[in-house]
């Protein structure tokens, strides 16, 4: 019986895939068992369990980029957790680990990898962070979400697979998503979304766009702020004199639970640039307008957007150059060519790898003991 730990850890850009992926494998062997590996107060104490996914944890932090005494700590921390972790892959006794980013992954793959059991990294973003750079001279195999990703990692461990895609955002149906929501088929959609906590960068910029979009209900807008970010968004808009009310080719939510359906009815998306959003859009052959979180590790967002740009899949504006103006100069010279629009759906098209998951899993079933 094949028996695997996943673990990914910090935010939905690991967690997700290592899921996406563990379910791809599951589907190939249903007699397999796993054991999610994260930490205690980590977004995935919270999602693996209710996937119904046993989970294991080790207790670490992140190190700040510079010397500090709480680093100090941290490393004493990390001892602690590297012996944690030898103990939960000598109790599981697993075949394979699979780790998707997040610092927890570094003494989970680290101890397998000591003891001798195969090991696989999957690498989201063009710019890969140190940990995993440096994990990667000991693990079996890494699996790298982009082309320009390779070349930071021993070429005979290193395949291009692409970025896990759950199977609900490729296998989401537009009539559907059109139903949920409530728009016209007829009219083209712009999805604008800043991740799950909200970008207000993002946010403040929208409000002038839809103040020009209320009186223009030929495109219509599902703006997605982020929870925290809602009250004030729908504020501004009121200050603004946007009557949502009046305007139902306007919709503004706090969060969304099936994004998937939004991604189905998507024409053009306003997003961040994390690696697996971008996957997602690509493998729905959504072209994007992209605005890189700046505070990235690595500023890898800025190196995922730019990739993406090259192939002629996406526009950029940076961060410090985002407002109300710029946006729209970019939305108009996009929704006012449905011809350029159209190159570019294409160009997203041909850069999404929607059976990634699977590639992944095949991979991991192969090295493993």
């Amino acid at each position: 019986m094949l028996r695997i730990i996943v673990s990914g850890g910090g935010t939905g850009g690991h967690i997700y895939p290592a899921i996406t992926i563990l379910r791809a494998i599951q589907e190939r062997d249903p007699g397999a068992e796993f054991l999610y590996v994260g930490t205690k107060h980590g977004l995935e104490s919270d999602i693996v369990p209710k996937e119904g996914i046993p989970f294991a944890t080790v207790e670490l932090q992140g190190f700040e980029r510079h010397f500090t005494l709480a680093n100090v700590k941290r490393a004493g921390k990390a001892l602690v957790g590297v012996a944690r972790a030898l103990r939960i892959v000598k109790k599981f006794r697993p075949n394979v680990v699979v780790g998707t980013g997040g610092y927890v992954c570094g003494p989970v793959l680290m101890a397998a990898s000591l003891l001798g059991i195969p090991t696989l990294i999957q690498e989201q973003n063009v710019v890969p962070g140190i940990t995993n750079r440096l994990l990667s001279h000991f693990v079996t195999k890494v699996a790298a979400g982009v082309p320009e990703a390779m070349k930071h990692f021993p070429p005979a461990k290193v395949t291009c697979t692409g970025n896990p895609i759950r199977r609900d955002v490729i296998e989401a149906a537009r009539a559907d998503g059109l139903k949920a929501f409530g728009l016209d088929g007829n009219r083209r959609t712009v999805l604008v979304s800043g991740g799950s906590r909200g970008a207000r960068s993002i946010n403040q910029a929208m409000i002038g766009v839809l103040k020009e979009a209320a009186n223009h209900p030929g495109v219509q807008f599902l703006h997605v702020t982020g929870k925290l970010e809602y009250e004030d968004v729908m504020k501004r808009l009121a200050d603004a004199g946007v009557d949502l009310k009046k305007h139902t080719h306007i919709q503004v939510k706090p969060y969304l639970y099936n994004m998937p359906q939004a991604l189905a009815v998507a024409d053009l998306a306003i997003f961040r640039a994390g690696a697996i959003g971008l996957a997602e859009l690509m493998a729905r052959g959504i072209p994007s307008i992209l605005i890189p979180y700046p505070y990235a590790a690595e500023n890898h967002q800025e190196h995922n957007a730019r990739a993406v740009m090259a192939a002629g899949a996406s526009r950029m504006i940076l961060n410090k150059d985002l407002d109300a103006e710029s946006l729209l100069k970019v939305l108009h010279e996009l929704l006012d060519h449905p011809d350029e629009l159209e190159k570019m759906a294409v160009a997203s098209r041909a850069l999404g790898k929607p059976e990634a998951a699977g590639e992944i899993a095949d991979m991991a079933i192969g090295i493993a003991k």
